[in-house]
């Protein structure tokens, strides 16, 4: 790979950078650089190692060998506080707001506003300070508002408001890493980001981290590809494209089909598997009704605060308190639970993998087989060559990178993180309902195929899905037919959309 040579002018670089995990390079000689007033985006499969990057570069971890230069000169980054005082903030894929503190306690956490008086706060002028730095996103989040309180894509923009309060507290050059900051964003709110990294470009470095490769090609001045813990090339944006980029990251052509449509069902041909009559609930939908054959994928399209996401927690037993009728296979059912609904077929997979999904601390074995623990045990005891047997299917069939089972989940990037917690539910042979919840929030292209088909594959099989998703190209090419939601109501149902084809302004006027 060829790369222009670091020098005392670039505002960030790493040499030589290497971090491993027990069996797992995630870190595997890196080297690159970040020049002032520029964005340098970074694109790569999960488990290429670009969070591990960003993490070491914030101070979040530590790496075995290699340096990291500010300025041109080797430091060492101790901590994120650290990191901060050294002109390097970061936007977490995974957010690392504290729930129980306000808007503004989070904005200025480890570091004195100017807001404080003998060690303390001034509420009335930090708020107004927070204020002042959530503006600069046009969002209109209330900084005396509980972090816990706030939706994940509000959350979203309180961590890019405390990143960007670093402008007024860093006397050298500032360095910003976006670590998929756009995953949860509206069109609107990403152009907004997007015109704040110009202005910030001003002043600042960025670096771009994002599957979303049309906007790292929109946003970035250089681009770094890695795979597998290395960089293995350098692009300019302007003489390379999404395919280009894809190649190198996962070393073959994007497959035409690329969301597997000749998997899909013939109309008509299966049996109503899940049937919703004027379903109501306090926490956010009115009169909902639509029906879910076995072998389809039923796709539900949304604003955020559309109820969606509501109703399908609903329908998961996680919101309880509902009206209407729920019949599965034709039996009444009524979702008092999470685990009654499991007992009944229904799996879930949330948005929010790392608070919900996969549990920290536990291996990836037991991560993946939690739903047929009392199936693998003798006497109590999980039997641990059938535990295994089971994660070595799985994570060959779903392109898990990994070392060993036994290690932590922790230790899997957070896409390969998602396969895992998708995979614990399509091992369970009962399973008739899979709820989908952003399935692909943070997955890169690779990744997101190998789900694509894996849900094709298991609708084949006549399980029924309930799609969520970010984009409406996603929801629209691997869905069989598709609800729109707006203020808690249904506002559209295109059928069979393969073959109908529905325009996507009409589908944006029933969303918004």
């Amino acid at each position: 790979m060829s790369t222009a040579p670091l020098t005392a002018t670039s505002s960030l670089a790493v040499e030589n950078l290497t971090k491993r995990y027990g069996h797992v390079s995630a870190l595997d000689g890196v080297t690159l650089h970040v020049n002032p007033g520029e964005v340098v985006g970074i694109v790569g499969q999960n488990g290429a190692g670009k969070s591990t990057l960003l993490k070491t570069l914030a101070g979040v971890i530590q790496p075995d060998s290699g340096h990291v230069l500010i300025g041109g000169r080797p430091t060492t980054v101790r901590s994120p506080a650290d990191a901060a005082h050294k002109g390097i903030g970061i936007v977490f894929q995974e957010q690392s707001l504290i729930d129980n503190l306000t808007v503004a306690e989070n904005i200025f956490l480890g570091r004195r506003p100017r807001a404080t008086r003998g060690g303390l706060y001034r509420w009335s002028a930090l708020r107004q300070e927070a204020a002042t730095q959530l503006a600069k996103i046009d969002s209109p989040v209330d900084p005396a508002r509980v972090v816990g309180t706030l939706s994940f894509v509000e959350k979203q923009m309180v961590e890019l408001a405390k990143v960007l309060s670093l402008e007024e507290h860093v006397d050298g050059h500032l360095t910003i890493l976006l670590d998929e900051p756009t995953s949860v964003l509206s069109p609107t709110e990403i152009e907004l980001l997007f015109a704040e990294i110009q202005r910030i470009k001003q002043r600042s470095s960025v670096v771009f981290v994002s599957h979303r490769m049309d906007e790292v090609l929109a946003v970035s001045d250089r681009i770094y590809v890695m795979s597998n813990g290395r960089c293995v090339a350098e692009r300019d944006p302007a003489e390379c494209d999404e395919e280009e980029l894809y190649r190198l990251m996962v070393g073959e052509e994007k497959q035409e089909d690329y969301y597997f449509a000749g998997l899909r069902p013939h109309s008509g041909s299966e049996e109503e598997r899940l049937v919703v009559e004027g379903l109501s609930s306090p926490h956010g939908f009115t009169d909902v009704s639509f029906s879910l054959r076995s072998g389809r994928v039923l796709g539900i399209g949304g604003v955020v605060g559309s109820g969606r996401e509501e109703l399908c927690r609903a329908l998961f037993g996680a919101r309880p308190r509902v009206r209407g009728r729920i019949r599965l296979d034709g039996e009444e059912f009524l979702p008092l639970s999470p685990r009654r609904a499991i007992a009944r077929g229904i799996g879930f997979v949330p948005a929010e993998r790392k608070v919900e999904g996969v549990v920290m601390g536990q291996s990836i074995a037991r991560n993946l087989t939690y739903a047929l623990l009392d199936r693998l045990a003798v006497a109590g005891v999980v039997r641990t060559r059938s535990e295994v047997a089971r994660v070595s299917s799985w994570t060959a069939r779903l392109r898990v990178k990994l070392g060993d089972p036994s290690d932590d989940i922790a230790t899997l990037s957070g896409g390969n993180q998602q396969k895992i917690a998708l995979a614990k539910w399509l091992c369970l042979p009962e399973l008739k309902v899979l709820i989908l919840d952003h399935p692909t929030r943070g997955l890169d292209l690779g990744a997101k195929a190998d789900v694509y088909r894996t849900i094709r594959e298991a609708t084949v099989n006549g399980l029924a899905v309930l799609l969520l998703s970010d984009t409406l190209d996603e929801l629209f090419g691997l869905s069989d037919d598709v609800l729109i939601m707006r203020d808690g109501t249904v506002t559209a149902e295109y059928r069979d959309v393969a073959a109908s084809s529905p325009s996507f302004d009409d589908v944006l006027k029933n969303m918004v």
